[in-house]
């Protein structure tokens, strides 16, 4: 088995060319793998012939997947993972090529590795990206490994770009899409969803899209009872048990306009927003069953984000000039049970002596969480293209955003003493008011210059400049800590200045960064059918200042990836297959844990190196079927030892006699092999267009956590395998399709989470596991 994965790369290697000299003699009665056009490179190209690992799905590969929200896509892509951090709904975060080290997802915590746009503009916020429902999509780019200098910060480790069909001019256009689907012992939901592409003379056209959809629940909040050991109190949740409770509702629309201005000059401006409300929580317990919790307090999530975009397209003689504005507002309401966190401190540590209301006696210490998180994104790109066609071409821009961060985040203690209180605040033991603000600027360009007909060489360059900061409020009441460095201890001691809504401004720090980054590729088309490539390339994460504003700010950490690949088009156009292998060293990775007062810390660890491979293989093996298959092999490890702190500059220290994780520790979240295999079989019915499909996911163990103790407490993610199937006909402008996710039950674990630190609330840890089995129809058409 050890050896499994590097026979299966060999076989895949291999195997292209025995299929093409078996094929080659039936080409004329099977059809050929349509081209794929693509904009990775911020321009338009065919996908074989851009040398960067990528995989794309299109507008028939999203319907025929059944893709119905941003969990799809990032399961069905190898070289994506994703870890949803339960006790907040809707909160994930997505990560390619191993670069992971866990913990992310903090509002004041490290920006994200990997960046995600809709269109033109990114629309990762630090609490991670938004969950879109993909309608109306003309494809999804995955791409690989660091994109720093056409994409900059943020896109780390790849890049992944969610491309919207645009209003067309040239004929009307609608469809609609209804859906019923039910979960195994779960509940039942429902998609709705239509657009319209309406022409407005023969140079403009405005395009609609809206949809609606329910998304059943499937696990129980059971009752339960707590009973707290210094009070003797006991609580339970008999008005919130509630069966398949962790359900969620989402509404959008998508308002595009296109003008053509001339032959050469286009102005599309858009509008979208969605709004999705999620209730209960995502992790399960297994102390309590299979599919089911005990949560004492309201988990909820309602996240409402808006997009106003404006993109102009035109040409300067011969060369192409590009202007993308977007404007993002996302407002996520939170509430959050925290109460593990006083009970197991009172169960340890006997903290429930500290919680009594204004008459001295002793009252529940549970807390819970209200928060309330405003973000703003508002980004401009101006580029300029020469002409694909000359031997000398570029691209070159400039770049510029900046991020605000609202953050409010009151934990609450019903009863509590006034004493005991945050001044303002009642009931709140501890208050964060904090507002971050995140900019950074950037001019970018890349050349490419064909050296002979078949080899090109292209270097690339980014110079960036960041500034980043975080100021406000974070602390107890002076009744509760009168600890001088933060919290109304802080305020009182030092005279410090007023802020908004809080007792006071405990701290007020900023970064600023400037560098450069580099990329140079060369690329060789040995045929019109088969081109080789090797790439170095780098990216980056800008460094910020720590919710516990008295850390050491953390720093940039980087990624420098050297990459050799291959793209081949074979079988007379029947066989796709592509594929590459790299080694990418990770400098001083910034490492998020839950450190004192259960906040979340940030400190550069060390070094890691992550080694790969990823296939990508696509055959019409006959005229009525279709295989295909991605594949991505990882070895990500440490390379020196993390000792858990840093030295007087933030610089992370590696030499020490007990590290909390030695070098060549295995990073977390990611699986050494994750791959997904597809058959789709085409058939005439009775003179309806019929079809079956069968889709298989694979994902291998993977740990938890870097450190080896919290670690050993949550123990491995156990690998599993995901099975869909699904079925339809059609005729004409309509189809009825059937389909059955996760058909054999598979309680896929997918991350795992306690609501303090591991070494306190391990006992209570909770895992995140895929949906049940679920069953749907679908009817759709299109005129």
């Amino acid at each position: 088995m050890a050896r499994l994965p590097l026979a299966s790369a060999i076989w895949l290697a291999m195997a292209p060319f025995a299929w093409a000299q078996e094929t080659t003699a039936e080409s004329e009665e099977a059809p050929m793998l349509g081209e794929i056009t693509v904009t990775a490179q911020k321009r338009s190209e065919n996908l074989q012939r851009v040398p960067i690992s990528m995989q794309v799905m299109g507008t028939e590969q999203l319907d025929e997947l059944n893709i119905a929200d941003f969990d799809d896509i990032t399961t069905i892509l190898p070289s994506v993972s994703f870890q949803r951090l339960g006790e907040v709904p809707g909160n994930f975060q997505v990560y390619m090529r191993g670069v992971a080290s866990g913990g992310d997802g903090n509002h004041s915590g490290p920006m994200p590795s990997v960046g995600v746009y809709i269109d033109e503009q990114p629309i990762t916020t630090i609490r991670g990206t938004v969950d879109l429902h993909p309608y109306d999509i003309a494809r999804v780019e995955a791409l690989r490994g660091p994109q720093g200098t056409l994409y900059g910060a943020s896109s780390q480790a790849g890049t992944l770009r969610i491309i919207t069909n645009k209003p067309d001019p040239s004929g009307f256009q609608a469809g609609y899409g209804v859906e019923l689907n039910a979960i195994h012992d779960g509940g039942t939901g429902h998609v709705v969803e239509g657009f319209a592409n309406i022409p407005m003379g023969k140079n403009a056209a405005i395009r609609m899209v809206g949809w609606s959809k329910e998304d059943a629940g499937y696990i129980d909040n059971v009752y339960g009872e707590r009973t707290f050991p210094t009070s003797g109190i006991t609580i339970d949740n008999a008005g919130r048990a509630k069966d398949d409770f962790n359900y969620s509702d989402t509404h959008g629309a998508r308002l595009a306009l296109g003008i053509n201005l001339g032959e050469n000059w286009t102005i599309t401006p858009t509008v979208m927003t969605q709004k999705q409300f999620t209730n209960g929580s995502f992790g399960v317990d297994p102390n309590v069953g299979e599919l089911a919790t005990t949560q004492f307090y309201p988990q909820t999530s309602d996240d409402r984000w808006t997009q106003s975009a404006l993109t102009v397209q035109g040409k300067i003689g011969n060369f192409d000039l590009t202007y993308a504005f977007a404007h993002f507002d996302r407002d996520m309401d939170t509430e959050s049970d925290y109460s593990d966190y006083g009970f197991w401190y009172d169960t340890l540590f006997g903290y429930g002596t500290y919680f009594y209301d204004d008459n001295g006696d002793l009252i529940n210490p549970s807390q819970y969480i209200q928060a309330t998180n405003g973000y703003k994104k508002r980004t401009h790109e101006l580029r300029i293209a020469s002409p694909a066609e000359y031997r000398w071409r570029f691209v070159a821009g400039a770049f510029w955003q900046d991020q605000d961060n609202d953050i409010q985040e009151r934990y609450r203690v019903d009863g509590l003493a006034d004493s005991l209180s945050v001044s303002g605040w009642p009931d709140t033991i501890w208050l964060t008011r904090q507002q971050r603000e995140d900019q950074d600027q950037a001019l970018f360009g890349e050349v490419s210059f064909d050296i002979t007909e078949k080899l090109t060489a292209t270097a690339g360059l980014r110079f960036y400049e960041i500034d980043n900061s975080l100021r406000g409020f974070f602390g107890f009441a002076e009744g509760y800590s009168s600890n001088p460095t933060y919290g109304e201890g802080a305020c009182n001691t030092q005279n410090l200045p007023p802020y908004p809504n809080a007792p006071c401004e405990v701290f007020n720090k900023n970064v600023k960064e400037e560098d450069h980054l580099g990329r140079f590729n060369l690329s060789y088309q040995v045929n019109d059918d088969i081109m080789v490539y090797g790439t170095w390339s780098e990216g980056f994460r800008p460094g910020g200042i720590n919710r516990r504003g008295t850390l050491l700010p953390y720093l940039s950490d980087y990624l420098t990836s050297i990459e050799l690949g291959w793209k081949m088009r074979l079988a007379d156009g029947r066989l796709i297959f592509n594929g590459a292998v790299f080694e990418q060293d990770w400098e001083d990775f910034q490492f998020a844990i839950l450190g004192q007062n259960g906040l979340t810390e940030i400190k550069n660890a060390n070094n890691a190196r992550i080694r790969g491979a990823e296939l990508d293989l696509s055959w019409a093996a006959t005229y009525n079927l279709t295989l295909s298959t991605g594949l991505a092999f990882y070895d990500a490890e440490l390379t020196e030892n993390y000792c858990g702190f840093t030295d007087a500059n933030g610089n992370p220290v590696t030499v020490c006699a007990d590290p909390e994780a030695p070098a060549g520790s295995r990073l977390p979240i990611t699986a050494r092999f994750k791959g997904n295999a597809t058959a789709r079989y085409a058939f005439d019915l009775g003179g309806y267009d019929a079809y079956v499909q069968g889709v298989l996911v694979h994902e291998g163990n993977r740990k938890t956590d870097l450190r080896l103790a919290e670690s050993a407490i949550l123990g491995d993610l156990d690998a599993y395998e995901l099975f869909n199937l699904s079925a339809g006909l059609g005729k004409g402008n309509w189809n009825l399709d059937f389909y059955i996710k996760n058909v054999f039950d598979e309680r896929a674990q997918l991350s795992r989470f306690t609501q303090c630190a591991e070494a306190v609330c391990g006992e209570q840890a909770y895992t995140v596991v895929a949906p049940p089995r679920t069953y749907g129809i679908k009817f759709s058409q299109e005129f």
